[in-house]
């Protein structure tokens, strides 16, 4: 057996353990509540048809209170069918999840964190008359995020993309050697292992050398990577740490709504996101599932930071409870127009990219930005579903293709008809998703929705060699979002999500050529062989689609 499988079996074994330690007692005292249930149940089964009758009662109006609630009519019809089959504790089991005492506290605090970093995000009108000037069909998008998620577009920023998280991983050392004020980190894993190893030990020594290092992660994503101790662990080094909405034994709806976002902030000027977190898997050091990792993300470097800088802070104050000085955090440029910095227009209304110059005083850097680029967050606390409406409008404006890959494909009705209106409207619609799953019921759960979007001319490519992990739409040579933000229920509705929207960049072509290189490694799943599948197997997966809200 070779070094490196070694090392693997015995992280194995680590991660194991870990989690078994950590998740015992919260499986044992949610397995105690539910005891309780059956129990009281038990107690009074001598009165069951009162029982009964009460309990559908208390069914009925839930069902009613769920109908009418500002909710995706799929998770309605999953909770009702639920409740519905299951009359005598459908309405209870709903209402014992979906009440928390906790959850009214932990709604207000990151409410008023966000509406407080709110005056520290103000749009620069010229930015929004420049972008009209060249489309007036894609200024819309950049408002709608703007006027909904309180995000501006900006101007003046690099964009650098990476087709792989060995490619980013490199970028990312690079940078954090750079660091001279402050280092943010929030994500949703992190785990032991050359990745996070090679990060901490440069953490360290900054913070030794006076640089602030702050970082949040999630307690679910990380719950069998790390110790429940491990805040305390980084704070011994003089990192500051916060877990995000620990995992406490609780039957409650909160525990879906998980901190899924992926940045680094290198002090107010370099920043980075996309689908990769802080573990080996992301770079292909670890095996997780047999076959290789694709995953990809942005570096930007300019005005855009800065959205990133807010939506980190945003949490801090929630987690810490202090006040925040945004401002202090915010990296003065001075921006300078080029004097050749001139717009040539095209036969097909395309304007060059702009070349800005702008110093950063505080290291004298210079930057070169083009395009237009608006990093931007979503909120599970708010009703604006901004996450998917952003890739909703994307779809409907594409004239020419739409290029999607994503982890999982668990849509709804509003995205698949989008999809296939696109598709039956001559638009070039591709989708690729893993051939190796992550999660075999989710996996199954996106194929289920293969048949209805292929029937429509839907292209779906599954990534023969391995997991594809990362989440991108380009769209006509001029839109693209690089993000967290998967296409399924639980980023869209659930968790807490981050991507950067770009417009008119360089680097979508290079996400373009990306995607289509990725394609020649996949295999189509066609509409004939969705038909080819038997029937008991295709019944199967309509169930699994009538839930898949809830898983």
């Amino acid at each position: 057996m070779s070094k490196q499988k070694v090392i693997d079996k015995e992280r194995k074994r680590g991660d194991y353990a870990l989690f078994t330690r950590k998740l015992a007692w919260v499986v044992f005292l949610v397995l105690l509540q539910i005891t309780f249930l059956i129990y009281a149940y038990l107690q009074f089964r001598e009165h069951y048809i009162g029982i009964q009758a009460f309990m559908s009662f208390i069914s009925i109006i839930v069902v009613i209170y769920i109908i009418n609630r500002p909710i995706n009519p799929a998770y309605k019809l999953a909770w009702c069918i639920t409740i519905l089959f299951i009359p005598v504790f459908g309405g209870l089991f709903y209402l014992i999840l979906s009440v928390n005492n906790t959850r009214r506290s932990f709604r207000k605090s990151i409410l008023e964190a966000v509406t407080e970093s709110k005056t520290h995000l103000y749009q620069d009108d010229k930015v929004f008359e420049h972008i009209d000037s060249i489309s007036h069909h894609a200024s819309p998008q950049s408002r709608y995020i703007y006027n909904l998620a309180g995000y501006p577009v900006h101007e003046n920023t690099e964009v650098s993309y990476f087709a792989s998280g060995e490619e980013m991983f490199i970028a990312m050392l690079t940078e954090l050697e750079k660091a001279e004020k402050f280092i943010f980190l929030e994500y949703f894993i992190i785990h032991d292992g050359i990745f996070w190893n090679s990060i901490l030990d440069i953490l360290k020594n900054k913070v030794r050398s006076g640089v602030e290092v702050k970082i949040i992660y999630d307690d679910m994503g990380s719950i069998r990577t790390l110790p429940s101790d491990y805040p305390e662990q980084l704070k011994s080094y003089g990192i500051d740490c916060f877990c995000f909405n620990p995992f406490k034994p609780t039957l409650s709806l909160r525990l879906n709504n998980r901190d899924h976002r992926k940045i680094m902030v290198i002090d107010g000027i370099t920043s980075f996101t996309g689908g990769i977190n802080l573990a080996d898997e992301y770079i292909n050091k670890r095996q997780r599932l047999g076959g290789y990792w694709k995953d990809t993300g942005v570096m930007l470097k300019g005005d855009a930071t800065w959205n990133f800088t807010v939506m980190f802070l945003q949490f801090w104050q929630h987690l810490s409870g202090e006040d925040v000085d945004y401002e202090k955090y915010r990296c003065t440029i001075n921006a300078k127009s080029s004097d050749n910095d001139n717009e040539r227009k095209h036969d097909n209304n395309i304007t060059d990219n702009t070349a800005t110059e702008h110093t950063i005083e505080q290291s004298y850097k210079v930057i070169n930005g083009n395009g237009f680029v608006q990093p931007y967050a979503d909120n599970p606390l708010f009703d604006e579903i901004v996450a998917e409406n952003v890739y909703l409008n994307m779809i409907h404006r594409a004239t020419n293709y739409v290029y999607i890959t994503t982890p999982y494909l668990i849509v709804d009705n509003e995205m698949i008809t989008a999809l296939t209106l696109a598709a039956r409207s001559g638009v070039d619609v591709r989708i690729i998703t893993p051939r190796i799953p992550d999660k075999k019921a989710v996996f199954m759960v996106t194929r289920s929705f293969y048949e209805p979007l292929t029937k429509a001319g839907v292209k779906i490519y599954e990534y023969v060699p391995g997991f594809v992990h990362c989440k991108m739409m380009v769209a006509d040579d001029r839109y693209a979002i690089v993000g967290s933000i998967n296409l399924d229920y639980r980023s869209l509705y659930l968790h807490f999500e981050c991507a950067t929207y770009l417009y008119r960049c360089e680097v979508i072509e290079d996400i373009k050529e990306d995607i289509l290189d990725t394609i020649e490694q996949s295999e189509e799943m066609t509409y004939e062989y969705c038909l080819k599948l038997n029937k008991p197997y295709r019944l199967w997966l309509s169930l699994l689609r009538l839930y898949a809200p809830l898983l």
